[in-house]
């Protein structure tokens, strides 16, 4: 099998893979990619959300979905991003979040070397973490909420991100979901050092009402870059979306030619 996925690739990412093979446990986690991710609704308003980070740059631009009034998704691990909008369209079409995960699971090759969570309109959660996943991964799940990851620290990050995600009831989604990704640090984070991080929202639109991301941070500090973007960027978050629905009502911010 993986003589197989190596053969159908371009020669840089064939050699990746190979030497990744031969590698011992410590060049796995000085070398290769890792993710981990929390994906979420709030029960008050119907948001979605997703907040992810990973060692590897922009992160957010391949395992991060959600879709208003359906649900949140991320595909990780060795990542297929297709996989996530096709289990937003599963879960529109009516599919619950496992049901949405079963069907994609059991019809879609090289599946062991995935990792995907969801979590569907009435809030709940599920996740598949495919055999090949990298390194120490597991996953946690509630009402809500699910996070997985890989190459993680130890085995209870998920589960501490869950337990964080718990006590916030009643705080902004945003607020929420960056909350559980310090906790994700807290509790050991990734086996080495993250350098890219996103925070994808969506509510009643057709368009995300926030898609922030630090696309990488030499620093290894991410997640911290990615809370003082979402805290400039929060207070202003209703303001954007009356300027889409009625600009004649939009606030001005005082910017120049702004008048």
């Amino acid at each position: 099998m993986l003589s197989a996925i190596l053969n159908a690739m371009d020669w840089s990412r064939k050699s990746f893979y190979a030497k990744l093979i031969t590698q011992t446990d410590a060049d796995l986690t000085a070398n290769t990619k890792m993710t981990f991710s929390v994906a979420a609704r709030c029960d008050k308003t119907g948001m979605f959300g997703l907040s992810v980070s990973s060692s590897s740059p922009a992160v957010a631009a391949r395992c991060a979905f959600a879709r208003a009034g359906v649900g949140s998704v991320s595909s990780q691990n060795i990542t297929d991003p297709a996989l996530g909008s096709r289990c937003l369209d599963l879960m529109q079409s009516g599919a619950s979040a496992q049901e949405a995960i079963d069907t994609i699971v059991s019809g879609t090759n090289f599946i062991e070397y995935r990792q995907l969570t969801a979590v569907d309109k009435n809030g709940m959660a599920a996740s598949y973490l495919g055999v090949q996943s990298l390194g120490v991964y597991s996953q946690a799940s509630d009402k809500d909420i699910v996070c997985a990851g890989n190459l993680l620290d130890n085995e209870s990050v998920p589960q501490r991100m869950v337990e964080s995600f718990n006590k916030t009831k009643g705080q902004a989604l945003g607020n929420r979901l960056l909350t559980v990704m310090q906790a994700a640090l807290d509790a050991g984070g990734e086996a080495g050092p993250v350098h890219s991080a996103g925070l994808l929202l969506v509510d009643t639109l057709s368009w995300p009402v926030a898609d922030l991301r630090v696309d990488w941070h030499d620093n290894a500090e991410p997640i911290q870059q990615l809370k003082h973007i979402w805290d400039i960027y929060s207070p202003q978050l209703n303001d954007y979306v009356i300027r889409a629905g009625d600009p004649a009502s939009a606030p001005s911010y005082g910017v120049p030619g702004d008048d």
